[in-house]
């Protein structure tokens, strides 16, 4: 740890944060202390020297890898999910399991990089009395990576849930309905909704929920819209979806995950009231969702994505469009106003995940950094950096979220 990793920019930031009783690491990857990618293309490798660089980003908070609840992995590969999952899986000695998130990604934020790891840990939860865990079933084809070993689809330390994300793959790893996005969401919201009962939780009890989608437009979005929306009662979680170029099993076309929270009282699982701001400037979605823009509760603020739409307003209209640096500050100011309502500001996010229209490759990366770091107001959170090809319509390029000390 006496030469900490760090990306290759001059720019300083935290490779690890707390907020609460949770430890964030930001995309971790397989990077060296003078910020160089060690094993450049190398997927196995890499996740093993991000893995490596985890373990040392939790041990600055007083966290070992064994107190991980949640990873989820960025790759750029050639490769089925499962591939990544059995290799992270294997550098995480204890069970029960983690969860373990995969997207695919065609672009990494830095030349060489094909994955990064964004984790979520909790110091000593596998001490605590209320422990509960739902096992994913893993495809027959894959069963041997794993050595017998069960993989965790959800699991509940103490009061925080993780929900692997999934596709609307059935056990054998087919699509029961390929390419049709709305019955895709409505089978995987129905198998998380049994997920978080088997944890004693339930939709309402969610804090976050992230997807992933096929499209760039808005028609293409709205069916998916409705149909996750359509498992929450109001007011329901902060919620962030962006476009994404691929996905497996072939025919998947969407992906989400949930975080939730639920107290133990007594003998009894309860729902844990928020606090709620929602400032008038802040947007709204031009469908009547019912998501909220930013909750806290225990200690903890998570933020909905926030994206450059017109304020005041649902219209959904993109302020500025196409112009990645007035759209992220802009995009910076919305996170601020929000924040601001739990009298807190963005040098108290502990982590932060921007998804950005990459048009340069690392040149953009940078650019973006020193637009974070200045509406920050300095030292970078742990953050994780998501280049696309392309996000929502080509009118927007940014949506950002993240989680503050409370």
């Amino acid at each position: 740890m006496e030469h900490m990793w760090r990306w290759p920019t001059d720019r300083v930031h935290h490779v690890s944060g707390s907020a609460a009783n949770l430890t964030f690491v930001g995309g971790a990857g397989d990077f060296g202390s003078t910020g160089d990618i060690r094993n450049a293309g190398n997927l196995d490798a890499q996740i093993e020297g991000a893995m490596g660089n985890v373990s040392d980003a939790l041990a600055a908070e007083s966290c070992t890898l064994a107190d991980i609840v949640r990873i989820k992995a960025y790759y750029t590969a050639d490769c089925d999910d499962w591939h990544v999952i059995a290799k992270i899986a294997a550098l995480l000695p204890d069970d029960p399991m983690a969860c373990i998130s995969t997207i695919p990604e065609p672009l990494q934020p830095f030349e060489g990089q094909v994955v990064q790891l964004q984790v979520i840990a909790q110091r000593g939860w596998r001490n605590l009395e209320d422990v509960r865990v739902a096992t994913h079933p893993v495809p027959p084809t894959w069963s041997k990576q794993f050595s017998g070993r069960s993989v965790t689809g959800g699991l509940r330390a103490g009061e925080f849930i993780t929900i692997a994300n999934r596709t609307a793959a059935d056990a054998d790893g087919s699509i029961a309905a390929p390419g049709d996005g709305a019955s895709q969401s409505h089978a995987i919201m129905g198998t998380h909704e049994a997920t978080l009962a088997e944890l004693g939780a339930g939709m309402q009890d969610c804090v976050k929920m992230e997807g992933h989608f096929f499209g760039t437009t808005r028609e293409d979005w709205a069916p998916l819209a409705k149909a996750r929306a359509s498992h929450f009662a109001e007011p329901g979680p902060p919620a962030t979806v962006v476009p994404c170029q691929r996905l497996n099993p072939e025919g998947a076309v969407t992906k989400i995950d949930v975080l939730a929270m639920r107290e133990r009282r007594n003998s009894y699982d309860k729902y844990i009231p928020r606090e709620d701001h929602w400032p008038d400037r802040v947007w709204d979605w031009p469908l009547n969702l019912p998501y909220r823009q930013a909750i806290k509760l225990r200690d903890m603020i998570w933020l909905g994505g926030q994206v450059p739409s017109e304020p005041f307003a649902n219209t959904g209209k993109r302020m500025m469009p196409g112009n990645l640096p007035g759209q992220t500050r802009l995009t910076m100011s919305v996170i601020e106003d929000l924040l601001r309502g739990f009298n807190r500001r963005p040098a108290d996010l502990k982590l932060m995940i921007c998804y950005y229209t990459c048009a340069e490759g690392e040149t953009t990366t940078h650019q973006m950094l020193d637009i974070l770091a200045q509406c920050v107001g300095g030292v970078l959170p742990p953050t994780t950096l998501v280049p696309k090809t392309m996000m929502h319509t080509p009118e927007n390029t940014v949506e950002i979220w993240g989680v503050a000390q409370g």
